[in-house]
């Protein structure tokens, strides 16, 4: 039966919402009415994800997390020998989240109704990647959903940790970076000011730091609204710029040839790329079609063109090794990995150890950046601080010259 979300007055007069399945929006109010409930709008599932993923605020989309749950759930549910609908239909009572609960109760109802999981799942592409949905249909064709299933949460899992381990290693550096902002420009604004009031009454000839100083602070304090307008038009500007394709291909492009930045985005990226043709190649999805898929969830457009032009090259007759390397943009100890594993006959295997290296190898320079951020940091809070002591004592020091 298909699934309905409903929003209802109680017997206290407050409005409830909730999932309720039913064989038309007039079964489901009387089912309502039948617990005394006044039920105010009755709508199916689909229709209103369908309509909600193309609002601002994407509430068709669900997190990483998310996935990672549903997929293990489905997982054992499916390997226990549970029917794919009755399993879509214990994962939707058993999540907390109203979101993922109609998600996941309309993806039901389209199995009922006769629709394949992979069809069922492209109704909703925003919670569901092309990976995810082309992995489920090749575990459908092949026979093996439990085992795909099983592959898929794995990978899905893995990569919410990486996620995971990115964002937390990000946290302490931004906030040490905010409060290193903060504590300057409250010195500028309300320390200085109360200082330099002395020498400006003295009437003396002021280093040049010290009018530097001043004048900084003397900015801030009055046209500070002026400077955060200016911030937010720049991020606004930016922003507008990156939706067109050709101004963000060249900053992707120029990412990749910054020294340090540019060899964390090739090892984000190709462990990506690796890693979901792993997935694609063990579930039994062809080669070319896996490598064009895994092409898809490249974040950097050159990279992302790269790999599209590789699964060209890979449908031509070339192998995998001489038509990623071809690339430039994967790192030699992967792809000697990848020679290795056609080779041996054991691609898929190689693959995934490909990428697992390549995450481990990328945890290790973030931590190391980490680790090397707070004295970094620490060291130019201290010479910023000393430059505005040394503003500050240089006029004091002249004032006791000329007083003695």
């Amino acid at each position: 039966m298909p699934a309905y979300e409903y929003v209802v007055l109680d017997t206290a007069g407050k409005q409830k919402k909730g999932t309720l399945e039913g064989d038309s929006p007039r079964h489901v109010r009387q089912q309502l009415k039948e617990k005394g409930l006044i039920p105010l709008t009755v709508e199916a599932t689909a229709q209103k994800t369908r309509r909600d993923e193309k609002s601002v605020f994407r509430r068709g989309s669900m997190g990483s997390a998310d996935l990672a749950l549903v997929t293990r759930q489905l997982a054992t549910l499916v390997r226990a020998g549970i029917p794919i609908e009755g399993a879509l239909r214990a994962v939707s009572k058993q999540s907390e989240k109203p979101k993922v609960a109609s998600i996941m109760l309309a993806v039901r109802s389209r199995v009922v109704e006769g629709h394949s999981l992979e069809s069922a799942l492209a109704e909703f592409p925003q919670a569901f990647p092309d990976l995810y949905r082309a992995t489920i249909g090749a575990g459908e064709h092949s026979g093996h959903l439990d085992l795909v299933l099983e592959q898929l949460s794995d990978y899905t899992e893995s990569r919410h940790r990486t996620q995971r381990t990115i964002q937390g290693a990000m946290i302490y550096p931004i906030v040490l970076t905010a409060f290193a902002v903060l504590i300057v420009v409250g010195m500028l604004m309300f320390v200085v000011p109360k200082i330099v009031t002395v020498f400006e009454s003295s009437g003396q000839q002021l280093p040049a730091m010290t009018q530097v100083l001043i004048g900084t602070s003397a900015f801030l304090q009055h046209w500070w609204w002026a400077l955060l307008l200016v911030i937010g038009l720049f991020v606004w500007l930016w922003r507008r710029a990156m939706q067109k394709p050709a101004f963000r291909y060249r900053v992707h492009r120029r990412l990749l040839q910054l020294p340090l930045m540019g060899k964390i985005v090739r090892g984000i990226e190709s462990a990506r790329v690796v890693g979901t043709l792993a997935i694609l190649s063990r579930s039994g999805v062809p080669l070319v079609e896996a490598l064009r898929i895994s092409s898809q969830v490249a974040g950097n457009l050159p990279i992302r063109e790269a790999v599209s032009e590789a699964a060209t090259k890979l449908r031509e007759g070339s192998s995998l090794f001489t038509s990623l390397d071809q690339c430039g943009y994967f790192p030699p100890m992967m792809m000697q990995m990848i020679a290795s594993g056609e080779s041996s006959g054991e691609l898929d295997t190689m693959l995934t150890r490909a990428a697992q290296n390549q995450e481990r190898e990328l945890e290790e320079v973030i931590a190391t950046i980490v680790g090397l951020f707070e004295p970094i940091m620490l060291v130019v809070m201290g010479g910023v601080v000393l430059i505005i002591v040394l503003s500050i004592m240089m006029p004091v020091i002249s004032m006791n010259t000329l007083v003695k």
